[in-house]
């Protein structure tokens, strides 16, 4: 190989080094903090807590916390604009700088009610009731 041809192979592999990406974060904080927060069935961490996404659209969102009750939910994140064909192949590989994408959530956790001896009995006789009644056969 001749000197032009490696330097040329240099350059190009410090410029692909140098192009930019898109570093996205996505911040959950909570009303009261120091809840436990699942995204997609999976434990990201304890409110405030901040994570990493590689991809935009509906995410499940649970969150508790002792003393309020659970928050089970779901939002959804919309791609920007640079997020898009053909706009994506520069932002992710072309582009000389970094992108940061951030976003936040926020979420007012209600208190814990507290349920009495005489509902929870009058729940389990409900469903008793509805059970015995799906069970029986009908001769209609």
């Amino acid at each position: 190989m001749n000197i032009a041809r490696i330097s040329l192979i240099i350059l190009y592999s410090g410029l692909l080094t140098l192009a930019g990406c898109v570093e996205r974060k996505l911040t959950i904080n909570t009303n009261p903090a120091g809840a436990q927060v699942w995204l997609n069935d999976e434990e990201v961490g304890t409110s405030p807590v901040t994570v990493s996404f590689n991809w935009y659209g509906d995410y499940n969102v649970r969150l508790s916390r002792p003393g309020c009750a659970t928050l089970v939910t779901h939002r959804k994140l919309e791609a920007p604009w640079y997020d898009y064909f053909p706009f994506d192949f520069f932002a992710e590989v072309l582009c000389p700088g970094r992108i940061v994408d951030k976003y936040e959530w926020s979420f007012d956790l209600a208190p814990q009610k507290e349920t009495g001896r005489q509902e929870l009995i009058e729940a389990a006789e409900k469903l008793k009731t509805e059970d015995e009644a799906q069970r029986s056969p009908s001769w209609d």
